[in-house]
């Protein structure tokens, strides 16, 4: 393992550095920054944000976890947003090290369903959500109507165990 995931605050320098980065990112894939319907998520509205850091420290992946209203798709569910990986560290395992971590977090929360959403322009997303077993749900919430979104959903009945050589949240 070459990197520690640790809580963070959603406002924390690191934090925000790799938000910028995934939206520059999403920008020149899009051709804009005005791609995501709804609100953006904020410290106010994410409990949980999760930032991995490599070996001297610098913070190289993020996630975090947004509770859903009950009337958007029923109770304990929660999204996952700005996960992100920084380009030099993709394919290292750390994308997955991170879900995982999201994952038990979001059991800890008393979660039985995860939700995210993507883009059509993100196929290496949409394969990553595919391969670690999330399935294609239809469009929820503010991403109906959307023709640049992609829903995915998790069960969890129980959560995943953390991958060996990994401390878990």
């Amino acid at each position: 393992m070459d990197w520690t995931i640790e809580t963070t605050p959603y406002d924390h320098p690191d934090a925000d550095t790799l938000r910028v980065a995934q939206r520059r990112e999403l920008a020149e894939r899009y051709g804009s920054d005005d791609h995501e319907p709804g609100a953006a998520p904020s410290a106010a509205d994410v409990p949980v944000f999760l930032v991995a850091r490599d070996r001297v420290g610098a913070a190289i992946a993020c996630g975090g976890l947004r509770p859903l209203p009950e009337d958007v798709l029923g109770p304990a569910v929660v999204e996952i947003k700005r996960m992100y990986v920084d380009p030099a560290a993709r394919g290292t395992g750390v994308a997955v090290a991170v879900l995982r971590a999201l994952e038990v977090a979001a059991a800890g929360l008393g979660t039985r369903r995860l939700v995210l959403e993507t883009g059509t322009r993100q196929p290496d997303a949409i394969r990553f959500y595919q391969r670690e077993g999330y399935q294609p749900v239809p469009l929820f919430g503010s991403y109906q109507g959307s023709t640049e979104s992609v829903c995915f959903s998790r069960v969890l009945d129980t959560p995943r165990p953390t991958p060996p050589g990994e401390r878990s949240m």
